[in-house]
């Protein structure tokens, strides 16, 4: 059986709102200059250790500014975040044709309590989080990870997400990506890594079911 294994900000959920939400609350506790949210958004996908490094917080200062961003965070999570349209029926579509994992560089506990409370976490053998890897996405380790605690074959596995770095995990892991355009990353910038294109995850699903199953929904 196929793998399909999915990245959840602008692929499954939207929690852009709770993002930018803790990432200003860190500056107002902490001191700094704002980043704009335009700024935030462009980041999101990377680290948090890494988006504060790029919007100039010194590294010595980073751990206390991420700890300060998660403890907001997880209090305003599942207020703050919806699922996307039609990812409800994109899992259950791929649920269908496949074993279904989630690779993703939010906190996994977070992850978890999220998909969770959306009532959709069952659907999912696996979730790997920031913490269960020692190289996030764009390294393979996140990928090859999931599909090692899943026994997945990488060349009958996917993975849909929304960024660049999405697609390079899943070239570097050895696995077929569909690029989706309901999040962070253009359609310019995904086909400079991968070819597979749709609209969003429901559509990467049928796009995947029909290439490798010939199934239609």
């Amino acid at each position: 059986m196929m793998t399909i294994l999915f990245d959840l900000d602008g692929t499954l959920i939207d929690s852009t709102e709770a993002i930018l939400e803790s990432f200003h609350r860190t500056f107002d506790v902490l001191g700094g200059e704002h980043p704009s949210d335009a700024e935030i958004k462009a980041l999101i996908g990377h680290t948090l250790d890494d988006m504060y490094l790029r919007v100039g917080i010194a590294p010595e200062a980073v751990e206390v500014y991420v700890r300060t961003y998660k403890e907001h965070y997880r209090r305003i999570s599942t207020l703050k975040t919806v699922l996307l349209p039609q990812a409800r029926e994109a899992i259950e579509a791929a649920s269908a044709v496949a074993r279904l994992g989630i690779v993703t560089t939010k906190t996994g506990l977070y992850s978890r309590e999220l998909m969770e409370h959306f009532g959709v976490m069952d659907a999912f053998e696996v979730l790997i989080g920031r913490e269960d890897v020692t190289h996030a996405k764009p390294h393979p380790e996140p990928v090859l990870t999931a599909l090692e605690r899943m026994g997945g074959d990488p060349a009958r596995s996917w993975l849909i997400g929304d960024t660049r770095l999405d697609a390079e995990a899943a070239r570097r892991a050895g696995v077929s990506c569909v690029g989706v355009l309901s999040g962070y990353d253009n359609e310019e910038q995904l086909r400079l890594l991968t070819p597979f294109i749709e609209k969003n995850a429901l559509e990467a699903v049928r796009y995947i079911a029909n290439k490798g199953r010939n199934v239609t929904f």
